[in-house]
């Protein structure tokens, strides 16, 4: 019971940030001429020259929903916080590639620099736990 309940939590919280997350990509794409994305996505986002940067910043957050909403949740905080956290942090990751693509500005690029190593030593991080907690369930 405890389970369906956190998981109705988890699922309600998911709802809300999805909707602001897509409310804020409405906004953002108002008076555009590119398409929102909603063709089939790559497995993950890879930085690339050959579009745009206002495109990119559309797959990367397009990837990051899609993998968030696929994060697999078995009930427990400690887990469902890591399995979610994983796609925000490479969201963060691929935006700020991204963003290395298109700018000479350096406080940005040492900005992004930041943001991917840091995130990606997160990523690290949380990849390790999942690895010790394999069997978290079964433990508790």
């Amino acid at each position: 019971m405890a389970e369906r309940t956190v998981r109705g939590s988890a699922t309600a919280l998911i709802a809300i940030c999805l909707a602001s997350s897509a409310s804020a990509h409405d906004m953002h794409q108002h008076g555009r001429e590119d398409k929102p994305i909603h063709q089939a996505l790559p497995a993950s986002f890879a930085a690339s020259n050959d579009r745009p940067f206002a495109q990119l910043m559309d797959e990367a957050m397009a990837v990051m929903d899609r993998d968030m909403q696929a994060a697999p949740m078995n009930g427990q905080p400690e887990h469902d916080f890591v399995t979610m956290m994983l796609p925000h942090h490479q969201g963060a990751v691929d935006m700020a590639k991204a963003v290395l693509l298109n700018t000479k500005d350096p406080e940005l690029r040492n900005l992004a620099l930041g943001i991917i190593t840091e995130q990606q030593n997160e990523i690290n991080v949380m990849r390790a736990w999942l690895a010790r907690h394999a069997n978290w369930k079964e433990l508790q």
